[in-house]
């Protein structure tokens, strides 16, 4: 990664008079999207229809075209009736629909169903309901039950909470069952919730209130126990996978094979460093470990996917980074290394299309740069790895079905979204679009730039930053820096930004992102030093960028603001306490206040149990540093919040109001994590008001809060 140096920055942001005279300030209602301003609106790509046809979306007509890749000729575009079928839930209960037919119903009680899916052949749904596994015949409207026991503990089918939020993942709604590819059985997850503690979230309205009780293990508690199930279609005995559900473990997201003659299973133990790969038969239960992969810090799992099953029903392709960075690994399905396909000090992202045939892969990386995405290909061996993509740009890439061509969408800081059709040689064959409106070059608004800012220990921290509108470093300028600052969730990118920050470089504030050592930008390398000691390496880090940015000239040194929600906004309460002396104003959404407040899952993963490592959780809790904090920190929290627990907030404003330390507190009532509907405006003005009071110093206009 290269150091961006600042030089010639006057003579980059500082016109002349006459230059200026002639250029546009972008107005109000164009930096917040409500008039057209440096960019226009492309056509978004939805797939494609065969190998000669892309699908997009005419954004003006809100209708569906198959383009022609060699004419270039638009003919509108149906899904086929396959893809057509739609099994939802209206009243509770499950409905049918083929293409514009008229829905039919195949439920009909006075219970919940959720989750409905269509079996592959599409003769079955499957749903749950009062916690247990149903499925109904989609022909004769006959429901077969496949368990009985679900209570308010147990569930079948249904996701427990920890599950639902840190391993099969949000998306899911909830369900936790498998349909196999042949649609003969269905794999699923039972859960056992019995011994997980119980956490009381209480909900205000009404007179007299009311309690959510959510089984919620936070770190160090008893996780739900978990088997893994399989059933025929037509009901029966379930056939249970051979794991001793008493054993402290966690099961990832199976995968079936192409046939649905086993089922893969992801096995870790409690302590996240062992990751193992069993091939289950769903007939007999039994198991046959076919990978074994341990860490020292910890393994993830990954509910996006880490194999690729190809369809020779020989090999599998597996993502890994156990050497420290991401890759991609061929193995026979018996779990032998064939070979690494890729290796090196950078990572893979996504595996976009496989050539079976010709035997290569393509997929995306962030190679060239941390910060951005490209496309690439290489054999199967790890020959030939060949960039397909160009520029300086980060690229979002759609293959076609044969993997002949694709078509990038991309951007940088200073260039607006493009997009290209190439062959999978990387030969350009025509260009599709350009965002950048036609006026562009006629608007004076803040530049974005993408930096680096040095550590004392040899990192480069990437950094985006838009400086004021009409920058001139004889002033000096408020900063605010907005940050997450999770482990692997770094969210500096080299992409467009759009014109959300101009209002702000309108104003004369600086704004700048920064990505700290373990953000993922320097591989699991730099992502497992946060192992047992969050909060750590992020504060050192963000210090290191605020003393950076204190020195310029340009910077006001009393004015340097931190903001960020979730993790970000317990980076923000560590930023005003224990990084205090660096930090002017925070604004915190949600904070996790002390680890052993959160999930077991997550929190576990990078920090152990409490019991294991009081030390780690002592030293990462804003708790700790209440007697440091100074300057301005606004706190807001939604009441009802499942995941953060509003009780993070309660316990750290008790240790503010004890040591008698100033702050400001937004509660929202009936906000969950975050908060939407009426509570969106409100929470957008608060923050204007915020800004214009303690960085700018002056009234807010009284139309931006309209």
């Amino acid at each position: 990664m290269k150091t961006t140096v600042l030089i010639g920055l006057a003579a980059s942001f500082c016109f002349s008079f006459t230059a200026q005279a002639q250029l546009r300030r972008l107005s109000q209602q164009q930096t917040l999207g409500g008039q057209p301003s440096l960019t226009k609106p492309m056509n978004m790509l939805n797939g494609w229809s065969d190998d000669n046809h892309y699908i997009e979306m005419d954004q003006a007509e809100r209708k569906l075209y198959a383009v022609d890749l060699n004419t270039g000729e638009r003919t509108p575009y149906t899904p086929p009736p396959k893809s057509n079928v739609n099994a939802f839930l209206k009243d509770n209960d499950v409905f049918i629909q083929y293409g514009k037919e008229a829905a039919k119903q195949l439920t009909s009680t006075k219970d919940e169903e959720k989750n409905p899916t269509l079996s592959p052949d599409g003769k079955y749904i499957a749903f749950t309901r009062n916690n247990d596994l149903y499925a109904v015949d989609v022909a004769t409207g006959q429901e077969v039950r496949y368990t009985n026991d679900g209570t308010d503990v147990i569930y079948n089918g249904w996701s427990s909470w920890v599950y639902f939020e840190e391993i099969l993942g949000r998306p899911t709604q909830y369900k936790a069952f498998w349909w196999a590819p042949d649609s003969k059985r269905i794999a699923f997850m039972r859960f056992d919730d019995t011994k997980v503690p119980m956490f009381p979230i209480n909900g205000s309205t009404g007179q007299h209130g009311y309690t959510e009780k959510t089984r919620y293990p936070k770190a160090g508690d008893p996780n739900p126990e978990v088997r893994v199930g399989f059933v025929p279609v037509t009901g029966g005995t379930v056939t249970w996978a051979d794991f001793n559900e008493k054993d402290d473990q966690y099961f990832g997201t199976p995968y079936w094979s192409y046939d649905g003659s086993s089922l893969m299973v992801q096995w870790m133990n409690r302590g996240q460093d062992n990751l193992k790969f069993f091939s289950v038969n769903p007939a007999t239960g039994s198991k046959k470990e076919i990978y074994d992969e341990k860490q020292s810090s910890w393994v993830d799992l990954d509910y996006d996917g880490r194999i690729e099953y190809l369809q020779d029903k020989k090999h599998y392709i597996l993502k890994s980074d156990k050497t420290g960075w991401a890759h991609f690994y061929l193995y026979t399905l018996d779990g032998k290394l064939i070979n690494p396909i890729t290796s090196g000090k950078w990572q893979v992202t996504d595996l976009e299309h496989v050539d079976e045939k010709n035997k290569v892969i393509y997929f995306t990386a962030r190679k060239e740069a941390s910060t951005r995405k490209d496309f690439y290909r290489v054999n199967y061996n790890g020959k030939s790895l060949k960039r397909l993509t160009f520029g300086d740009y980060t690229h979002q890439v759609q293959i076609s079905p044969n993997g002949k061509y694709f078509i990038t969408t991309y951007s940088n800081v200073s260039t607006p979204q493009k997009r290209t059709l190439l062959d999978n040689t990387g030969k350009i064959i025509k260009e599709l679009g350009d965002s950048k409106s036609a006026d562009f070059a006629q608007y004076n608004f803040g530049k974005t730039e993408m930096i680096t800012i040095p550590t004392d220990d040899g990192y480069q921290l990437p950094a985006v930053i838009t400086y004021p509108t009409d920058f001139d470093q004889n002033k000096k300028y408020p900063v605010i820096m907005s940050i997450y600052g999770g482990p692997n969730a770094g969210t500096v990118t080299n992409t467009w930004k759009g014109t959300a920050s101009q209002w702000w470089a309108n104003e004369g504030i600086i704004q700048i992102a920064v990505d700290h050592r373990a953000s993922g930008q320097f591989g699991k390398e730099g992502v497992a030093l946060m192992h047992r000691n969050l909060g750590k390496w992020e504060m050192k880090d963000y210090t290191t960028a605020a003393r950076w940015l204190k020195a310029k000239s340009w910077v006001d040194n009393k004015k340097l603001l931190i903001t960020g929600h979730s993790y970000g906004g317990y980076m923000t309460c560590m930023a005003l306490t224990m990084g205090a002396d660096d930090f002017d104003f925070g604004i915190a959404g949600a904070p996790v206040t002390s680890w052993e407040l959160y999930d077991s899952h997550y929190t576990e993963r990078f920090m152990d149990t409490p019991q294991e490592n009081p030390e780690g959780y002592k030293n990462g809790s804003v708790l700790t540093y209440v007697d440091k904090y100074k300057g301005l920190l606004r706190i807001m929290h939604g009441d009802m919040d499942d995941n953060v627990h509003m009780q993070n907030t309660i316990q750290l404003i008790d240790k503010l109001q004890n040591a008698n330390k100033h702050f400001e507190l937004m509660i929202y009532p009936g906000g969950r994590h975050g908060w939407g509907g009426v509570k969106t405006p409100h929470d957008k003005a608060e923050r204007i008001r915020f800004y214009y009071d303690h960085l700018l110093n002056k009234p807010v206009p009284a139309d931006l809060l309209n």
